[in-house]
């Protein structure tokens, strides 16, 4: 029995019509897919402005023949009740409602009409059976947050069951906790592996103490899919080597769909099929390919919400080589609100300065997990998590590469934790400005 299919069935999401829906729209050649998006665009659009009430006031100065004239949508906008941008007909009780994780620091509530539901389960499916990994038989070995309530904690194992998967916390990354991980490894037949980077990346990196290869006591593995934080390329080659396995990067979004995969090209492919993707600059124009900007999303078929030029609050860069059917997304840069600006006026991406201190800080395998906090232009604190504390001369080399990258007269204090705070679902957020 498909037990994952039927899941989904049963909650309202036909995923046999959604997959077969897909894989017409995949068919098409170059230049009718490029008519699909055209149309696809103008239907939801055209769809939002009739039902909508919420977009109908949002964009009144919309002018159908002119795209550029479709107002950026953020997330500040949809900061308030779900029924007041609900489109007529769709409730929450017939559509499919969840939360953003915050992680930008401005969370919403939102929804999504159940055929775009299912459409985004047929992408997902499609895009992991790259790698010959099918939810309905394939097991899961998952590193995501868990609800600590009693209810949360048992309607997501219940999920856990459905959906052919283990759970290990990703809240508890202690030798001892990982010893229990590869003992579950060792019993149990997984397929792939699915969850946070930096949780996984631990679990590697105490591989890598123990000298131990993780497909050598589990032969049944596939691949390794990672999602929701930034990989590194070292910590890719690091996951690589003590998994022997694919490494896989996903970048998706809770409110929207998995936006970016990484086919057996390597190439990350942007979703083009539900979804079509721009790169802006900061006066909303469209920038070519192979130009970094913010990342701004349109979801062609969610009628119960729109998401229409959506700013999804990240800087990315669509590779050259990018076509509307094949869009590659060259590189993911960070968030847009994760930047740091400096006393010069200088600004530059948070992950720059967290990657900046990586290069250092973990050289000597001592520390193995850090984040970076910006408190004033001024100053930083780095706290991490180690076997010993840093020396005197270790935090001075670290000082000394970040003045050479960026720039002098900067405080960086640190701290060392016992463990780092993540947020509630378990996610580590690698840098954060606490700057107004």
């Amino acid at each position: 029995m498909r037990l994952f299919d039927f899941s989904l069935k049963v909650n309202g999401f036909d995923i046999n019509k959604a997959k077969s829906a897909l894989a017409k729209i995949q068919l098409k050649n170059n230049s009718d897919f490029e008519a699909y998006v055209s149309q696809q665009k103008k239907d939801i659009i055209s769809y939002h402005l009739e039902h909508n009430s919420f977009y109908k006031t949002f964009g009144l100065a919309i002018n159908m023949d002119d795209w550029d004239s479709i107002p950026i949508m953020t997330k500040r906008h949809l900061q308030q009740p779900l029924e007041q941008r609900l489109s007529n007909g769709f409730t929450t009780k017939n559509s499919y409602v969840n939360k953003t994780s915050g992680s930008s620091g401005d969370p919403f509530i939102f929804a999504k009409d159940k055929w775009s539901h299912a459409l985004t389960w047929a992408e997902i499916m499609n895009r992991f059976g790259w790698y010959g990994i099918d939810f309905n038989t394939s097991k899961q070995a998952r590193f995501y947050g868990i609800p600590l309530d009693k209810k949360g904690y048992y309607k997501e194992r219940l999920k856990d069951y459905f959906s052919n998967r283990f759970r290990f916390s990703v809240f508890d990354l202690s030798d001892t906790a990982f010893e229990n991980t590869l003992k579950k490894f060792k019993s149990t037949d997984f397929d792939y592996i699915n969850g946070y980077t930096s949780s996984i990346v631990q679990f590697a990196k105490y591989l890598k103490r123990e000298g131990i290869t993780l497909k050598s006591v589990c032969p049944s593995l596939k691949a390794c899919i990672v999602t929701s934080e930034m990989l590194f390329d070292d910590d890719k080659q690091l996951l690589e080597t003590q998994f022997n396995l694919p490494v896989i990067n996903e970048y998706g979004a809770s409110e929207l769909d998995l936006i970016g995969f990484q086919n057996t090209n390597d190439e990350w492919q942007v979703n083009s099929e539900t979804l079509y993707v721009e790169i802006l600059d900061e006066h909303n124009t469209v920038l070519p390919y192979g130009e970094e900007g913010r990342i701004v999303i349109t979801s062609l078929y969610n009628k119960a919400h729109p998401f229409i030029r959506y700013d999804i609050g990240d800087i990315g860069i669509l590779s050259k080589n990018s076509t509307i059917k094949k869009p590659i997304l060259k590189k993911l840069i960070g968030r847009t609100n994760d930047i740091v600006v400096l006393p010069s006026g200088k600004k530059a991406a948070g992950l720059t300065f967290y990657y900046i201190t990586k290069s250092v800080i973990e050289n000597d395998g001592n520390v193995s997990e850090f984040i970076v906090e910006q408190f004033q232009l001024d100053t930083f604190k780095i706290s991490y998590v180690s076997k010993i504390e840093l020396s005197e001369a270790e935090e001075t080399t670290i000082k000394k590469a970040v003045i050479r990258y960026l720039e002098p007269d900067i405080t960086i204090n640190f701290e060392r934790l016992d463990k780092l705070k993540r947020s509630k679902s378990g996610k580590l957020k690698q840098f954060t400005s606490h700057l107004k």
